[in-house]
């Protein structure tokens, strides 16, 4: 069985989750699911990155101890993603001691390699990204990701990382293998970044205690990106643990567009000093926009995630997210308002009645038709669409263009609603009750149908996992979806209806 190690980015330890953090792990969870249903062995890793200035800050803040602080957020970060369903097989905190283990031994490899060397740093450093800043990144003096925090003009003595003697190699794996950073605009992006240089980097930090101690200087602790890159290996046993040996490289991380640099650039050029194999892809996500600027924490707060959760269930907001959302690129509201309306349109038209509806009426057909008994399953007008629909599905979802997976499903459901509307299955049976047709036109409209609705289920399953697994058993499936090398047998062994409460309320 292929093995497939999945990674998102792990989340900051500085506030509560917010709908920016669920939508990549949605996202990933989707990816995660879908693999599965192709027959991979999937270990899918999320976590916590809990050292560095901002969180050391913001516990202070909040008058916490840093441990007590960054406890607290994942368990609110615990919370959520239990809510949302996520199959995460691993959550890695930065503070764990097999964190610290493998990431000191990831350190003294690259300090094995010579790489490390100390210099004094003088510059802006954002506290907001946990990076530093030089002027051309700077927009009349802040941080375009965080303008509303003051740039601190940084000056201490760190141990820096000699990255600028990997632009050649990292510029040369990259037009080797374009696959390695996705969507092509992210590859433009790190492309253009290695063909104008490279600076080497820092890798510690002097004056910061909450974090791991640098090899070798007690007085310096390991700077933060290089603290939460290496979460991707530590968590499965690095340096010499056997899932180490089983999983790495990482088939997929999955990231924000904004830390492209750190995961493209820094973390395979670590890698490389320590004698590692880089990851094989890195996928850099587009953001949810409010007013044209990226969803920040005062409007992720009007968008309160748990709110969002009951005000539909689950599932809907993670069908929501990932219709709306170009996994390739940006979706821009005007305010959260229209965030929220558009919410409640996709659910009531989307969910409710075209696929609900559908549901309704097609199992109370089979029942009153049929008594409830699936008829023997043949191809048809509606078949021919649906295997048209599967084969594009699998194309988008092969290619993580999840937003048009959910589109091709969703094709599907149009087909089948205007396939009822074309047959009039209930005419079909008055003609057949006062003997005007034989009981096969009506066979052929209902079993098609039913097959059109199982393969939908099969289809949603990595999007609405618990929806689909309801909308399966209501076809007379037992569990959940089956996985697609047994879709079409599946289906086809599907016997007897079992009509069930509404599959989405209408509001």
């Amino acid at each position: 069985m292929p093995r497939f190690y999945l990674t998102t980015a792990i989340d900051y330890s500085n506030g509560d989750p917010h709908l920016g953090h669920a939508i990549e792990k949605i996202g990933a969870d989707a990816i995660a699911r879908y693999r599965r249903a192709r027959g991979d062995e999937v270990h899918f890793l999320i976590g916590m990155d809990e050292h560095g200035q901002k969180v050391q800050q913001e516990a202070e803040k909040q008058g916490a101890a840093p441990r007590e602080w960054v406890d607290r957020i994942a368990e609110a970060f615990l919370d959520v993603w239990q809510r949302l369903g996520l199959s995460n097989d691993d959550f890695i905190r930065t503070s764990e001691p097999r964190h610290h283990r493998g990431l000191t031994a990831l350190m003294e490899r690259i300090a094995a390699n010579g790489d490390f060397r100390r210099s004094k740093y003088e510059g802006h450093y954002c506290a907001g990204c946990e990076a530093f800043k030089k002027d051309d990144e700077l927009a009349d003096g802040r941080c375009p990701l965080h303008p509303g925090r003051e740039i601190e003009w940084t000056e201490e003595e760190n141990w820096f990382f000699r990255l600028s003697d990997y632009r050649d190699t990292l510029l040369s794996r990259l037009r080797d293998d374009p696959a390695s950073v996705r969507p092509r605009t992210r590859r433009n992006e790190i492309t253009r970044l290695l063909e104008s240089g490279l600076d080497d980097i820092s890798a510690s930090r002097s004056r910061i205690r909450w974090g791991v101690p640098f090899p070798g200087d007690e007085e310096h602790t390991v700077y933060v990106w290089f603290d939460a890159l290496s979460n991707y290996i530590t968590a499965i046993g690095y340096p010499d643990g056997d899932a180490f040996g089983k999983l790495w490289p990482a088939d997929l991380h999955i990231i924000g567009k904004d830390i492209t640099r750190f995961h493209c650039v820094y973390w395979p050029a670590m890698l490389l000093a320590a004698g590692v194999e880089p990851a094989k892809s890195v996928w850099g996500h587009g953001f949810i926009k409010i007013g044209g600027a990226k969803l920040s924490k005062s409007a992720g707060t009007e968008l309160g995630l748990v709110e969002l959760i009951e005000r539909h269930g689950p599932d809907a907001l993670r069908y929501f997210l990932l219709r709306e959302v170009p996994w390739d690129g940006d979706r821009d509201y005007p305010s959260t308002e229209a965030f929220i309306e558009q919410f409640d349109r996709r659910y009531t038209s989307d969910l409710a009645n075209d696929l609900g509806n559908l549901l309704n009426r097609v199992v109370s057909m089979v029942s009153r038709y049929r008594g409830g008994d699936v008829p023997p399953p043949v191809g048809g007008a509606l078949a021919e669409k649906t295997a048209l629909a599967l084969s594009a599905y699998h194309t988008a979802m092969d290619g993580y263009l999840l937003h048009r997976g959910l589109a091709a499903a969703f094709e599907i459901v149009r087909s089948a609603n205007g396939f009822v509307d074309e047959t009039k299955p209930w005419a079909l049976a008055k003609a057949e009750r006062d003997g005007a047709a034989d009981s096969g036109t009506l066979d052929v409209v209902l079993s098609q149908l039913i097959a059109a609705l199982g393969t939908v289920a099969a289809m949603l399953a990595p999007f609405t996992p618990a929806k689909a697994a309801e909308l399966w058993r209501t076809l007379g499936g037992d569990g959940s979806p089956p996985d697609f090398g047994h879709l079409e047998a599946s289906v086809a062994g599907l016997k007897t209806v079992r009509p069930g409460g509404v599959l989405f309320p209408r509001p």
